[in-house]
């Protein structure tokens, strides 16, 4: 694909289908592996829900609180590991499921980046939905950016992304729009195919940044 020029989100979905070919399921694994790290905190909350409801104590309500602040305080390093890991493929590059965990190599500034960007959305919804879903898409690529810039402070990768998505915004909602249809189809699976489909929405949204990038690295 020419990153050169801006591509339609039609040949940006293609494109990702391409480089899926041949680690469909090793890109599903990492995804399963996500699964794993999140189930124990979502399984045990179940639980405590099920005694709420009958009017009990809950059993592991302590657990889940710990649980919950470790995976709060991991949401930015493993969002920063999966930037990398689909821009590796993007790339060509070799990568491996351990790819996603190199997000705790910079664990403070892919945190802090989470910490201010779910502050920053939060105060733009409080004025409206709307507002709140703009600034979203205006942020989105900032770990994109923080992973090909080690150096960046936080602040910086959100104005770099806001900057970046300028005029971009309603192409990257329609991209992430045209997966409804298959984000309701997996449902027959039971779930089990969002560990498929994730990574081609992954995958899409990573060449949508190389494309940006390039393109105007040119101008």
């Amino acid at each position: 694909m020419d990153y050169y020029e801006i591509q339609s989100n039609k040949e940006l979905r293609a494109c990702a289908r391409e480089q899926l070919n041949g680690v469909w399921g090793k890109m599903a694994f990492a995804f399963f592996v996500m699964f794993l790290i999140y189930l124990p905190y979502y399984l045990l909350s179940v639980i405590d829900g099920i005694y709420m409801f009958q009017l009990q104590e809950p059993v592991f309500s302590e657990i889940t609180k710990v649980l919950y602040i470790f995976l709060l305080i991991a949401n930015g390093p493993f969002s920063l590991g999966f930037a990398g890991y689909f821009l590796k493929r993007v790339r060509n590059e070799e990568f491996s499921t351990k790819n996603i965990f190199d997000g705790f190599k910079r664990f403070f500034p892919s945190f802090a980046l989470m910490i201010l960007t779910a502050i920053f959305i939060f105060l733009w919804s409080l004025l409206l939905i709307i507002p709140g879903i703009i600034k979203s898409l205006s942020y989105s690529m900032a770990f994109y950016i923080m992973y090909d810039n080690p150096e960046i402070e936080p602040l910086e990768a959100l104005e770099k992304s806001q900057i970046m998505m300028k005029g971009y915004k309603w192409k990257l909602f329609l991209l992430l729009l045209s997966f409804i249809g298959w984000a309701l189809l997996v449902l027959l699976t039971l779930g089990i195919g969002y560990f498929w489909l994730l990574p081609y929405i992954y995958l899409s949204i990573a060449n949508f940044y190389e494309n940006l990038k390039i393109s105007q690295e040119k101008i």
